[in-house]
Formats: C-alpha cells, sequence, structure tokens
C-alpha cells in the first residue's frame, strides 16, 4: 500500500457521524467547512491532509467546499440534523448526504 492508501484508510476510519448541534462550537470558531453531497468526503479529506492546493482552490470557487453559512447552521439545528464529519486540522468538514432508501 501506498502512503496516500494509508492516509486515506486512515481519513475513512476517522470519519462519523455527528449532530450539528455538537459542533455548533467549532462552527463558531469558523472552523467547518461544508463539503457538497455529491462528492466524497474522505476524497476532500485528503486532498485537503495532502495540501493539494490546486484542488481545494478549484472545489472553493465552485462552492462544492464552503465555510458553513448561518443560515445553513440554524436550518440543521431547527432539524436536528446528523452529518458524517471528518477532522483535517483545524478544519473540520461535514457532509449532509441524502438517504435514498
Amino acid at each position: 500500500m501506498s502512503n496516500n492508501d494509508h492516509l486515506r484508510t486512515k481519513i475513512n476510519l476517522e470519519t462519523a457521524s455527528f449532530p450539528w448541534s455538537e459542533l455548533l462550537r467549532h462552527f463558531a470558531g469558523g472552523t467547518v467547512l461544508v463539503v457538497a453531497g455529491e462528492l466524497d468526503l474522505v476524497e476532500v479529506a485528503l486532498h485537503m491532509a495532502e495540501d493539494r492546493a490546486e484542488q481545494i482552490a478549484t472545489l472553493l470557487n465552485s462552492g462544492q467546499l464552503a465555510r458553513v453559512s448561518d443560515a445553513q447552521a440554524s436550518e440543521w439545528l431547527e432539524q436536528d440534523r446528523q452529518l458524517w464529519t471528518v477532522v483535517v486540522k483545524p478544519w473540520i468538514l461535514v457532509q449532509h448526504r441524502v438517504s435514498h432508501a
């Protein structure tokens, strides 16, 4: 396994589902980024962990990676939303996955 594969596996094992209410203090600190639902959360975290500036810039420019807005934060709190999360210090990446079940 390459270093990249090891890091991908490590990140994958560190993903977890958390209620938004438990992430509010991090949101208040400005360290929470939302990843678009169509993206692979682990792949985005891998880009960040490996400091792939070009890929990150593309995601930011397209809006597929962004700071959580106040409106979004309020909506998630009202809905008691569960989000997939992973930490790539200093950031916490969150993603709402729509269930198709």
